[in-house]
């Protein structure tokens, strides 16, 4: 299948003022093209669809989506390396000036006013009807995208449904119930009713992606506001999205996180990333996430950093809370999401016993982690007669400091063994935004908020079945007794862990300042009940006539 080109994104920058595709200016300018008369091409306007695309990718793949999402919350607190500390610690460094607060407003913004200048051109266009209003469903489900991740970290925003050129020096702040209803909900409705339900060029935006994507505005919706009607036609949804397209289950969870199986049939909406591992002008920013869930075994003794365990920045730590999660003996999803064992690629580090001979080779184990529950299996006698190094939460791990940030399990599902050397960043693995997976899990949400414990339990159980190891599938199952909000969560720690949207869970179930406190040892102290929202970024604040309102509790 072929999939979507975001290479023409140079021709409509200019037209929106954007600073950040320096790259795509510099190496495939070309010449003579003003936005203003090429959009109203057919070319012209197919490549301005292209561009509103790329705007998802600022945010979905690069550190500035994973700290936004996975750090801060229940899940991931801070390890050794990297300097957005402040999203996990809520301090006085989570402030209107803070970057990635600042940058993540701005480009959900540029891709908004990309999506409008795509719908306000096209009305004289001259192309098939058919072929024009599909293709405004995909930027209207796109816009309606950004609105829900702006509204969803900042609250209150500015709404704007028509194109901005020039210098704007206005701007409202409307009411997240506003923007739902004059932006959000009626471009999901319009997508759904436009687009076709498969796409032959793979990453466009399709009717059950739509679906999807109004469940879970809909259900955050809800509980904001108690809507019965929404938590019922977001169970209808999320039915559809299950039911109705062909999707299914991948019998082996661990197929998921393949690359070259990023086409299968769990995937509802993925985000598109170029597969050349050369150029990187063809895609600045490519999914990382392969960076930052990692710990430190480079320096570890029989190792050195290579491109099969990745390059490890030591960003993300997984809390005490995460790794109780599994019930290891029946649920296989810990030992398919996180590594065990490093096997030894350097001989010039391996260790020695007393009689100088070496402790093992190239090629055998040098690092293990037992990980949860297996710790008891590693009395220190047993380590100490271990020819490899053995890590236990008893001796290397401690949740409750802050000097052992460089040793914890490692989160085994982004790694990216594709890239041609081991410093490269930039990792050609497409962002599963969508997938059937959540699809059930969102539905019990729903279903539970309900009151329908019976089916919230029979969608559960559907996830936990697929992860169970072979021959323990009824000893995962649930009963609709057992279905509790923290029960839910918990399991959407088991399915998605790491998959960017802890946060979002969190603040969505009203949940978050009471897990994090609980349990995050360095947020806990500080999360205040403000911290649901991020600041207003100062600089929208300082070139809006008249000052823009900020949220509570930010300076």
């Amino acid at each position: 299948m072929h999939k979507i080109n975001y290479l023409l994104i140079l021709l409509f920058a200019i037209a929106i003022g954007s600073t950040s595709c320096d790259k795509y200016l510099e190496e495939d300018l070309v010449s003579d093209v003003s936005a203003s008369t090429y959009y109203t091409t057919a070319q012209g306007f197919e490549d301005a669809v292209h561009a509103t695309y790329w705007w998802t990718k600022p945010f979905f793949g690069p550190e500035r989506g994973f700290t936004m999402s996975v750090f801060g919350t229940d899940t991931y607190t801070e390890g050794a390396d990297g300097s957005h500390k402040t999203f996990n610690r809520y301090d006085g460094g989570l402030n209107p000036q803070q970057g990635f607060v600042r940058d993540a407003w701005r480009d959900f913004y540029r891709g908004i006013n990309q999506a409008n200048a795509v719908i306000n051109r096209s009305q004289d266009l001259n192309i098939p009807e058919a072929t024009k209003t599909a293709r405004i469903a995909e930027v209207r489900f796109l816009r309606a995208l950004f609105y829900f991740m702006l509204t969803s970290h900042y609250g209150d925003v500015h709404l704007t449904l028509e194109e901005t050129e020039g210098v704007q020096i206005e701007a409202n702040r409307t009411n997240i119930e506003e923007i739902y209803n004059q932006a959000i909900v009626p471009d999901l409705e319009f997508a759904i009713a436009n687009l076709p339900e498969t796409q032959s060029d793979f990453g466009r935006a399709t009717k059950p992606a739509a679906e999807f994507l109004l469940g879970k505005v809909l259900l955050r919706r809800a509980w904001r506001t108690n809507n019965s009607g929404d938590f019922a036609r977001s169970e209808t949804l999320f039915s559809n999205v299950i039911n109705n397209y062909g999707f299914a289950l991948l019998p082996e969870f661990s197929d998921l996180w393949v690359i070259g199986n990023e086409q299968h049939s769990e995937i509802i909406w993925t985000i598109q990333n170029s597969k050349s591992q050369v150029d990187e002008s063809l895609d600045p920013e490519g999914h990382r996430g392969h960076l930052y869930f990692l710990f430190e075994y480079d320096v570890r003794p029989g190792m050195t950093r290579d491109i099969a365990n990745g390059r490890p920045w030591k960003r993300f730590r997984p809390t005490e809370y995460t790794l109780q999660l599994w019930d290891r003996d029946v649920d296989a999803r810990y030992d398919k999401s996180y590594k065990h064992a490093w096997i030894a690629n350097n001989a010039g580090t391996i260790p020695t016993w007393p009689d100088g001979t070496p402790k093992f080779e190239v090629g055998d184990t040098a690092l293990f982690i037992p990980g949860p529950q297996r710790d008891e299996d590693w009395p220190d006698e047993r380590i100490a007669n271990t020819r490899y190094t053995v890590y236990t939460k008893r001796n290397d791990y401690c949740f409750e400091c802050v000097t052992h940030l460089r040793i914890f399990p490692s989160m085994n599902k982004w790694i990216d063994d594709t890239r041609p050397d081991r410093q490269k960043e930039q990792g050609q693995r497409d962002y599963m935004l969508m997938r059937l997976g959540e699809a059930y899990l969102l539905r019990a949400e729903a279903r539970f908020k309900q009151g329908d414990m019976d089916g919230a339990a029979e969608d559960i159980n559907i996830i936990r079945r697929r992860g169970a190891w072979p021959g323990q599938e009824d000893n995962m199952m649930i009963t609709a007794a057992d279905v509790t909000l923290d029960f839910i969560l918990d399991e959407r720690g088991r399915e998605l862990i790491g998959e960017a949207h802890r946060w979002m869970d969190l603040t969505r179930t009203g949940t978050l300042v009471e897990r994090v406190r609980k349990y995050n040892p360095v947020g806990g102290p500080n999360i205040q009940d403000f911290h649901v929202v991020r600041p207003i970024p100062q600089d929208q604040i300082d070139r809006t006539q008249g000052g823009y309102p900020q949220n509570p509790g930010y300076n």
